[in-house]
């Protein structure tokens, strides 16, 4: 009898232990990553046929889909595109076990190229005006002061300063209403500033 109790309590624990194998085995076969608004679920082969969830942040399913079983590695792509960036909820379910992954979206960075030239100009007096521009990514700046009338070039300069700068400018004869600023910078972008 003594016999029997120690057969069965190490089977008991030997199932567990492989119990145990089993769950961590799918968290190790498996994962999700965000890659902006996409959601990308990792399946190795070994998972076999699963199913995946997504949930939304209220713990609301969004989408539901059975994978077969595959005899290789599969990415699935999740488009979230129109979804607001923020934490999901991604279930991975077989017939023996479960796993959960956090994912939390976010929007492609705008490229340094695509933003708008950030300035602005700024009446001083009748004569005078001050032209500030910064978040340069090179310095380089080709400065043109235009009359409004006719787009004439009243000056002309190239500011060679790194990241941002301020200048004022001061005319004689003309009045700060009758000009304004047509910017260029390394990069290409421009910016036309009216007073």
């Amino acid at each position: 009898m003594k016999t029997l109790f120690t057969i069965a309590l190490a089977g008991f624990v030997s199932m567990s232990s492989l119990a145990n194998e089993n769950n961590e085995d799918l968290m190790a076969l498996s994962g999700a990553k965000a890659n902006y608004k996409t959601v990308n679920v990792l399946l190795k082969e070994d998972v076999g046929e699963a199913r995946i969830a997504i949930y939304d942040m209220n713990g609301k399913r969004l989408h539901q889909r059975k994978v077969k079983d595959a005899d290789r590695d599969q990415v699935i792509p999740y488009n979230l595109e129109d979804l607001p960036c923020g934490e999901y909820q991604v279930e991975i379910t077989t017939d023996e076990e479960s796993v959960s992954y956090t994912v939390n979206t976010f929007n492609r960075p705008i490229p340094v190229e695509e933003l708008p030239l950030k300035a602005n100009g700024k009446k001083l007096d009748n004569n005078k005006v001050n032209l500030s521009v910064f978040g340069l990514v090179e310095p380089g700046v080709e400065v043109e002061i235009r009359y409004e009338e006719n787009d004439r070039v009243l000056h002309a300069e190239t500011i060679e300063t790194p990241k941002a700068f301020s200048k004022n400018y001061s005319f004689d004869g003309v009045e700060a209403e009758d000009i304004y600023f047509h910017l260029t910078d390394a990069l290409g972008r421009t910016r036309v500033i009216h007073l």
